[in-house]
């Protein structure tokens, strides 16, 4: 009788799970939203996939078989990455594909809503707010392609803007108008819903040249709060588990982390996530990193020479070109020579009506120096050779700051150049087989107070986030020339700054020494384009960084600067540096060499 009423009350039970089971994957097909291209889920459907425009995210969890699930993997679009998120049994859907899929390197952490508390630190100098615009859209695509990440069309972006499961927020410069971050939030109950009441945070990037603290916790946040609001019990998000930076800002904010995983396509997108690079490419700068990565996509064979040095050499087709970062065989050393030395660079272009500074070699008789100081009131001290901006100096208006500047830039090249200051804007021009690829304004480094921090602290902070973002290329030296752009702000390094004051920190606006870079392409006046083509015509070089001081770059002044025959092709988003760079060495590779073959350019 005992052994009756034991299997009485386990059928019970069998039941009853069996009953819940039901009216779980029903309430999935009842919730399910309307159209999938608003971004949402077609009703009657049992399989929740929702397109986010850089890929999809696939709820593993209400797919009732593996095979399935990846059937769904392989429906990915061209050039999209699409995320199997909270796959159960991660190890039997990779044993249904192993050949095209692959288990994601990444943790994933999760938020308790209910019992979150707000932040009670304000953002300064910025604001979170809804994504409102097209331009807005533009702005979230740029900051994506800075940071590596599959970009949308802005299109997508605006026409679901008003939808019921994904959030856009930005954050906005309160005093340029500039996006300085996004973070994308999406809904599951009303994606398809989700009887867990969840929803979960992607694509949190912030752009790597801004300067304000606090910009990713500030979107974490009101992201966390907006779902809390509508009632989530939790917000999930998934991070590469090496991130630690990241990793330690989600567990200040209280989020843990728990057992979910995501299985994700072989794709070219994804490469470095499920096959390691060898060593050496570990060991390249992000200047040549970028070039190697667009050959290896367009199927180029890379051999990395000597890491350290950025050297590799691109084969394809017969066809072999040893390279150092954005410098190749197609330059010549004629062409090199010019411009190594920036005396004989500014006498070339002016023989070609390019508008260059009035410039003298330095010298020791003082009469001399302060004579085309009398006559130029500030001026620019450089070495005749050197790169990366080393022991430039900018706007001096002393005789004695020129001697120092004069003796520093002497440790770099015996041969020092002197030059009339032109007052604007640091712009260089990249120009690739003649044409114009990428402009963009380089700006100097500034710091903006919190009342708190000296000045020296805010610099080394500062500095920390310009070298994380740019894989360790751009720090501010804390040096003489850093102390004397201080004292003109009445300065020192251990002066508090008092909160929201800016201030200057280095004149020269060179990207290695901590200045950012604005891509200014699409506004550049065709004037500035010109003189930077015939500059590279009179140097016969293919691929050349033309420097130019302007007002602005809508408009036509301008003074010539220098000549790069080795420019950096990274931090010129979104514009196609290093496509254009493997167009010129191998012009039968690539999107372009297939559209113009099958008539489509």
């Amino acid at each position: 009788m005992a052994n009756d009423k034991t299997s009485e009350r386990l059928q019970k039970v069998r039941s009853a799970k069996a009953l819940a089971h039901r009216l779980k994957r029903k309430r999935y097909e009842f919730m399910r939203p309307e159209t999938q291209n608003s971004g949402d889920q077609p009703s009657g459907e049992q399989s929740a996939v929702l397109d986010c425009g850089w890929g999809r995210l696939i709820f593993a969890q209400t797919f009732d078989d593996t095979t399935r699930l990846v059937s769904a993997l392989r429906e990915e679009a061209p050039d999209h990455r699409d995320i199997a998120i909270y796959v159960s049994d991660p190890h039997v859907l990779l044993a249904e594909a192993p050949q095209e899929i692959f288990l994601d390197p990444s943790h994933t952490f999760r938020l308790d809503l209910p019992t979150y508390r707000s932040g009670r630190r304000q953002p300064r100098g910025f604001c979170v707010r809804r994504l409102a615009s097209e331009a807005d859209a533009r702005a979230v695509n740029r900051i994506y392609s800075a940071r590596n990440m599959v970009q949308v069309r802005p299109d997508f972006f605006w026409s679901n803007r008003d939808s019921r499961s994904t959030t856009y927020l930005v954050a906005e410069d309160e005093t340029t108008g500039e996006i300085l971050g996004t973070v994308t939030g999406i809904d599951h109950v009303r994606a398809f819903g989700d009887p867990e009441q969840g929803s979960s945070l992607w694509c949190l990037a912030v752009d790597p040249q801004a300067r304000h603290p606090g910009i990713g916790e500030a979107l974490v946040r009101r992201l966390g709060e907006h779902f809390k609001a509508r009632g989530a019990a939790f917000m999930d998000l998934s991070v590469l588990h090496d991130n630690s930076q990241a990793i330690g800002l989600y567990e200040k904010l209280g989020f843990r982390r728990i057992p979910a995983f995501s299985v994700k396509r072989k794709n070219s997108i994804n490469e470095r996530l499920f096959a390691r690079p060898t060593e050496a490419y570990d060991a390249l700068n992000p200047y040549a990193r970028l070039i190697v990565d667009e050959a290896r996509r367009r199927g180029v064979h890379v051999e990395i020479t000597d890491a350290e040095g950025g050297f590799f050499r691109l084969s394809n087709g017969g066809r072999s070109v040893h390279c150092r970062e954005s410098l190749s065989e197609l330059t010549s050393g004629v062409a090199m020579s010019i411009c190594d030395d920036k005396a004989v660079t500014r006498r070339v272009v002016e023989r070609a009506d390019i508008i260059v500074p009035e410039q003298m070699t330095a010298t020791d008789d003082d009469d001399a120096l302060q004579a085309f100081l009398d006559k130029h009131a500030r001026v620019v001290v450089k070495p005749a050779r050197g790169e990366q901006g080393r022991a430039v100096a900018v706007g001096l208006d002393s005789l004695e700051d020129v001697r120092k500047a004069i003796a520093a830039a002497r440790e770099v090249c015996d041969r020092v150049l002197i030059e009339s200051c032109f007052e604007g804007e640091d712009l260089r021009l990249v120009v690739i087989d003649f044409k114009l690829v990428a402009a963009a304004v380089r700006r100097p480094p500034h710091v903006i107070g919190d009342g708190r921090h000296s000045v020296r602290d805010l610099i080394e902070t500062l500095s920390r986030r310009r070298a994380a973002a740019t894989g360790g290329e751009s720090t501010i030296p804390i040096d003489a020339e850093t102390e004397r752009c201080l004292q003109l702000s009445g300065l020192k390094l251990d002066d508090v700054l008092e909160d929201g004051r800016e201030v200057v920190v280095r004149k020269a606006a060179n990207l290695h020494t901590g200045g950012s870079i604005h891509d200014v392409t699409e506004i550049v006046h065709p004037r500035l384009v010109e003189a930077a083509i015939r500059a590279a015509r009179a140097i016969d070089i293919p691929v050349v960084g033309i420097d130019l001081m302007v007002k602005n770059p809508t408009q036509p002044d301008y003074v010539f600067i220098e000549a790069n025959e080795r420019p950096g092709l990274a931090n010129h988003d979104p514009q196609p540096t290093a496509e254009r760079f493997l167009d010129l060495l191998f012009p039968l590779s690539g999107r372009r060499a297939a559209l113009n073959s099958l008539g489509k350019m």
